[in-house]
């Protein structure tokens, strides 16, 4: 399992490399540039903004500069002032050696002048991925008991009326249901805070409206994978057996059918937390979602490098996870 995990880190730093490589054609195949659309900009400031971000270098000269900063570790001699330490992402003082090492610099934004790359993840990625992570929550204590209940209840009110619901939920996106529900608590009844971010209470709605949308396709995938586990032949052999059904339910079928649904937990995970543009822009919220949509806009590619890649990270290691979670679900899954 070590070595499986250990390779696995590996493959992901090539995943990485091509991802980046691609990012970084994408970008710049597109006609235009970062300051191609500033009003009023003299030719001779164009100059000197494109030479000041190696903009005017041959493309592969770009790339690798771009990618030794992030790439590359570097050793300095001594504590440094948190000014410099916020290009890197990961910073390190070893004791010992009285050195410390930084790692991970995705560069400065083009348009936001104060601002680096890492210091704008590093101020939105926790807003991020909180409301990701209560999104999730949502999402999982919604949709799999739904799933469960109308699998089990198959043909009946029970199971038509969970249906309805992950019916409303899959056709009803977080551009409308954000909206009413910030209308309806935030405005009307004054329950909730309409916009914001802050506390509790700024998360309850747009948690929701992102984990309602998402419990409604779990629990369509739990139904499904529940019946059909519930017709195999080990069930049916620990029914005859005469074991309690909520044992042949709970132990036997219940972690068989999870596989599929533990599949699309971990890359959901991974977008949720990485920001959702149209949850951060309806609720006001500063996550990285709606940086890397505004980026994208503004053709500002350090920011689109830095959130595309860590958007991948996310997944893989969510991946990572999830194939680890199969063991555990189904024994007879072994890596070597």
């Amino acid at each position: 399992m070590g070595r499986y995990i250990v390779r696995r880190l590996l493959q992901m730093f090539l995943v990485l490399f091509v991802v980046s490589l691609l990012t970084f054609a994408t970008m710049r195949a597109v006609p235009g540039g970062p300051f191609s659309t500033e009003k009023n900009l003299p030719p001779r400031a164009l100059a000197q903004l494109e030479a000041k971000y190696n903009l005017d270098e041959p493309l592969y000269m770009q790339y690798l500069h771009y990618m030794g900063d992030i790439a590359i570790p570097r050793l300095t001699e001594n504590r440094l002032p948190p000014s410099v330490l916020n290009d890197y992402l990961i910073n390190i003082y070893i004791p010992g050696i009285d050195r410390t090492l930084r790692w991970m610099n995705f560069g400065p934004s083009y348009k936001s002048v104060s601002q680096t790359v890492n210091s704008i993840i590093k101020s939105t990625l926790p807003v991020s991925a909180t409301l990701g992570t209560g999104a999730l929550i949502v999402a999982v204590f919604i949709g799999i008991p739904a799933g469960v209940i109308a699998a089990l209840k198959r043909n009946t009110r029970w199971d038509y009326a969970a249906m309805s619901v992950a019916i409303i939920g899959v056709s009803v996106p977080v551009i409308i249901s954000g909206p009413i529900l910030r209308y309806v608590f935030g405005v009307q009844l004054k329950w909730l805070p309409p916009t914001g971010w802050g506390s509790f209470e700024h998360m309850i709605m747009p948690a929701f409206a992102l984990g309602f949308a998402e419990s409604a396709r779990l629990a369509r995938l739990t139904r499904a994978s529940l019946l059909q586990v519930l017709n195999e032949d080990y069930i049916r052999t620990a029914r005859a057996k005469g074991l309690h059904e909520r044992i042949v339910i709970g132990i036997h079928a219940l972690k068989n059918a999870m596989i599929p649904v533990v599949t699309t937990l971990g890359p959901l995970f991974a977008f949720l937390a990485t920001g959702s543009f149209v949850a951060e822009l309806i609720f006001g919220i500063p996550g990285m979602g709606k940086f890397f949509v505004v980026s994208i806009t503004n053709r500002d590619y350090p920011v689109i490098m830095g959130t595309t890649l860590l958007l991948a990270t996310f997944v893989i290691l969510a991946n990572l996870f999830v194939d680890l979670v199969y063991v555990w679900l189904d024994p007879r899954i072994q890596y070597s």
